[in-house]
């Protein structure tokens, strides 16, 4: 997974997130770390999602958790993480933008 600093992408004041791969229960917790370690010093997240393959109800909890506790914007999500969100209607609530530039200056 890479963390980009604002200043070193075009994240604007948030730093970007991009994990890869598949995101369930068995290997949730160091995203969920990583989320943590980021919202406790910056005012908001842009969650890159183009690049998660699998996503199950955990990872929704995480980012409905997330969206709730700061400034969360997500960029470019995959097939598998906009139908997850459709199929729980969590598409007309969360921020998502269809690149990060777009989430960063949204």
């Amino acid at each position: 997974m890479t963390t980009h600093e604002p200043g070193h992408s075009n994240a604007g004041r948030f730093p970007v997130m991009a994990p890869r791969g598949e995101f369930d229960i068995d290997n949730l917790a160091p995203l969920e770390a990583q989320i943590e370690t980021v919202i406790a010093t910056h005012p908001g997240l842009v969650l890159d999602a183009s690049g998660i393959t699998f996503a199950d109800s955990m990872f929704l909890r995480l980012v409905l958790a997330t969206h709730q506790r700061t400034d969360l914007r997500i960029a470019s999500p995959s097939p598998a993480v906009t139908r997850l969100f459709g199929v729980v209607g969590a598409d007309t609530f969360l921020n998502i933008h269809p690149t990060v530039e777009a989430a960063a200056t949204a």
